[in-house]
């Protein structure tokens, strides 16, 4: 459908930075990102859309068309009608337009924002959403919030008011009676409460750039929120945890993240936490958001303290609060039946003593029972499933979504970031990660059986994370930095591979695949646990069957297939974005928060404007964290721990953990 050609000239670019935050935007170019391939991913062709803008007298729409102009969405009519040629007629005559799959209504003077079209139309193709509402920028002389419509309250009319260019409205949602005002405009919020909540859908990213005089009243006043942690945030969980608090405070939430303990040698024995407990209860907090507790303590006892005071939300970014012992029970049923001395690994992390993990099971289980217990956050439809299965009866589940830090993790020149980290230019290469690439719920064997059958000249594998022996991958051209703190730095090792494969069983969600997708590289892996969540089949990469030679075989595929990884990759980008940006995360908590009580339906959620700096086409973008795992390890401490694994493998008896705890007892007690 060919873009009509009625808009002015586009000239008098500003000189100066653009007061909506986005560098050069609308007569520039926008962030670097991976082209926007030619069909859904499915095959089907993308929406058409009609883009309708108003133009009142005086009002100029010359920002407003390069805007639209400058989305990369070829398939679009965009019409600038002076608003004396609106009217009730031309209104319906839109809404019943054959030639178009979809409609948005602008106001001359507001903008798209890069990519808004792409991103709302491929979240329609994915869910099947009627309509698709996405964040609006307010910003006067500088940016002033983001906020999103729709939200709050029981009727749309006490949310975030709808202005016009927030909403893609699919056909579907527009062939019921029409819902227009005398003017021809479409009654936004009457047809989106005339929706079924299962056909709204919202993308946490960015579509409208509106100037406004003031931020509109009644926005959300913050809860005084606690982020509790074991013993910090490296780490995979740690990380999730953190970027978690950090969503939330940019939605206008008062957060202070403690942790537990700084022991971990101690956690098996240590159940009471003074100094943690009594700064909590001297925050007097509206919630305490706890997760990965596993490094502090063994038990659950704390979080049963905590809940009896206040409300008390547990993340399940593992499975450990609800086994006896393990994070993961693997292809172990005691967890369901109770977990007790047989377990099949007391001596591995988190480890336990046979036979004190009956009676721990049943502690956990009274706290997760008791009517004032925490309630449980899942972070993937698997894992709420399990925690569903698992959890007492009546405890209370929630699926959220993790945030991640959606401007660090951004596609960039892979030709450039390979001469920067010294990588070859033309090979294919193949990315692993994890904090520990060889650790027992990785899949290792599977996972060097499948590198080792693509192993040949032009194929390179690149290894992040701890590997202490690299050797025993068995493949050439084997690219190891290690362990990486640094976000921007890791992001950049991301983007200058070209697939990412993980062979991994036992997930939650699996944080590495999204990373990689954000950097539009797409993940392979089993179609297992929470990785069913973080690869988007078809969409952010592919899963394949677990059994043997499926993940070689399919990896053989995409090594040979650039077009395929392409595709996947620019997939992944869009959908991952929108689904998982600090936004999205702060939005799938701030639901729960109003279905509990803590929030008052007429408040709306508003975030700070430093949020618009977590997409990477903000001018001021957000610097990743740095510290986010420990740092390496002497090359003494590998041969020392090369040697452990050689005689004990990855236990640690009974006896080692008393005498690591004597040690760090007398270490502490010595001035």
């Amino acid at each position: 459908m060919p873009l009509r050609t009625r808009e002015p000239p586009l000239t008098d670019a500003p000189a100066s930075p653009p007061a909506h935050g986005v560098a050069g935007w609308p007569f520039g170019a926008a962030a670097p990102g991976a082209s926007r391939p030619a069909t859904l991913p499915d095959g089907r062709p993308w929406p058409r859309i009609r883009v309708v803008t108003w133009v009142g007298a005086g009002a100029d729409p010359r920002e407003t068309a390069a805007s639209v102009l400058h989305q990369d969405y070829p398939e679009l009519r965009h019409d600038l009608v002076p608003s004396r040629a609106l009217g009730r007629a031309y209104g319906e005559a839109v809404l019943a337009d054959p030639a178009c799959d979809a409609v948005l209504w602008l106001g001359a003077g507001d903008l798209l924002a890069p990519g808004a079209l792409a991103a709302l139309a491929l979240e329609a193709a994915l869910t099947g959403a009627a309509a698709v509402a996405g964040l609006r920028v307010l910003f006067a002389d500088t940016v002033l919030a983001l906020d999103i419509p729709g939200l709050a309250g029981a009727g749309a009319q006490s949310g975030v008011p709808f202005t016009g260019g927030e909403v893609l409205w699919m056909r579907d949602a527009l062939r019921r009676p029409a819902i227009l005002d005398a003017d021809g405009h479409l009654d936004a919020p009457a047809a989106w409460s005339a929706l079924p909540a299962s056909a709204r859908g919202r993308i946490g990213r960015p579509v409208l750039l509106q100037r406004v005089s003031g931020v509109p009243a009644a926005r959300v006043e913050g809860l005084s929120i606690v982020s509790l942690t074991g013993t910090g945030t490296q780490g995979g969980a740690g990380v999730a945890q953190r970027r978690l608090a950090d969503a939330l405070a940019l939605a206008g939430h008062r957060v202070t993240s403690l942790a537990l303990s700084d022991r971990p040698e101690a956690a098996e024995w240590t159940d009471g936490f003074p100094q943690a407990e009594a700064a909590i209860e001297a925050a007097r907090p509206d919630l305490v958001l706890a997760g990965n507790l596993h490094g502090a303590t063994r038990s659950l006892d704390v979080v049963g303290r905590l809940a009896r005071r206040g409300p008390t939300a547990l993340v399940l970014h593992d499975l450990f609060p609800l086994t006896g012992r393990c994070c993961h029970p693997r292809d172990c049923t005691r967890a369901a039946t109770g977990c007790d001395a047989t377990c099949p690994g007391p001596d591995e992390y988190p480890e336990l003593a046979p036979g004190r993990i009956a009676g721990m099971h049943a502690r956990k289980r009274a706290v997760l029972a008791a009517p004032s217990g925490p309630w449980l956050l899942a972070n993937s439809d698997w894992t709420l499933a399990r925690a569903q299965e698992l959890a007492p009866s009546g405890t209370p589940a929630t699926k959220i979504r993790l945030a991640f830090p959606t401007a660090t993790f951004r596609p960039g020149d892979r030709a450039e970031l390979r001469r920067r980290l010294g990588l070859p230019d033309g090979d294919v290469l193949i990315l692993i990660s994890a904090v520990i690439i060889d650790g027992p719920d990785k899949g290792f064997s599977d996972l060097r059986a499948a590198l080792r059958a693509v192993a040949r000249p032009g194929v390179g594998v690149v290894a992040i994370g701890r590997l202490d022996d690299p050797a025993r991958l068995g493949v050439p051209n084997l690219f190891a930095p290690g362990l990486i703190a640094d976000e921007e730095i890791l992001a950049a090792w991301y983007g200058a591979c070209d697939l990412h494969v993980t062979a991994s069983r036992h997930e939650t969600l699996g944080q590495t695949p999204i990373e990689a997708g954000l950097c539009g590289v797409p993940t392979l892996a089993y179609r297992t646990s929470g990785l069913t969540s973080a690869v988007i089949d078809g969409v952010s990469g592919r899963l394949v069957p677990m059994k043997p030679g499926a993940l070689a075989q399919a990896l053989a595929q995409l090594v040979d297939d650039a077009g395929a990884r392409a595709r996947l990759g620019a997939f992944a980008r869009i959908a991952l974005e929108s689904r998982h940006s600090p936004a999205a995360a702060a939005l799938s908590l701030d639901a729960i928060f109003r279905a509990r009580g803590l929030l008052t339906d007429t408040a709306r959620p508003v975030f700070a404007p430093a949020m618009l700096g977590h997409f990477p086409f903000a001018a001021e973008r957000q610097p990743g964290a740095a510290g986010t795992v420990p740092a390496p390890s002497r090359p003494l401490v590998r041969r020392l721990r090369r040697a452990k694994q050689m005689v004990l493998g990855r236990r640690m008896p009974l006896f080692v953990r008393r005498c690591l705890y004597l040690a760090g007892t007398l270490r502490r007690s010595v001035p």
